[in-house]
């Protein structure tokens, strides 16, 4: 299993790097509760009915918490919680929600863990993860698929690197 990519040239006139490529990753569908909970089912023994019971309860609890101030950890996966995006008022008095909200949002970080000797971060979600251009197989010249390295870099770059 790989990540797909597909390579795509920047066209924008005033842009610093128009008529350079870059990858850019694809996704070749959705994964729904009821198609996680047959794949949990069949890897477990809890049955599909049960596991989208806990699943729809998850997103309710998650809604309560997050709408409570609350940051929603979910351990191997990361954690979650609420953002706000407001424009500024010259004073903290001129300043309303009605006036100068823009937006919420949801944040999500993903899980890190840190290698013993403090330096290496890795997000769990990517550790392993592999790299194929769309389209071409990995025994195709020019494409063999890129491991990533602990960090979701991959392997044979090196940080801070020219």
């Amino acid at each position: 299993m790989a990540v797909n990519y597909k390579m795509y040239q920047d066209n924008r006139k005033e842009s610093k790097t128009k008529g350079k490529w870059f990858a850019r990753a694809t996704h070749s569908g959705v994964v729904e509760t009821k198609q996680l909970a047959a794949i949990i089912e069949r890897n477990s023994s809890m049955k599909q009915s049960d596991v989208q019971a806990v699943l729809i309860e998850l997103t309710e609890v998650m809604t309560d918490m997050l709408q409570n101030s609350m940051r929603v950890k979910i351990n191997g996966l990361g954690s979650f919680k609420i953002g706000i995006s407001t424009r500024a008022a010259d004073t903290q008095k001129e300043f309303s929600l009605a006036k100068n909200l823009r937006n919420m949002h949801v944040i999500f970080q993903p899980e890190m863990t840190v290698d013993r000797a403090g330096k290496v971060r890795t997000k769990s979600l990517l550790r392993g993860v592999e790299l194929r251009e769309y389209g071409k197989h990995a025994d195709d010249e020019g494409n063999k698929t890129t491991t990533t390295k602990p960090g979701g870099k991959p392997a044979g770059v090196e940080e801070g690197g020219n």
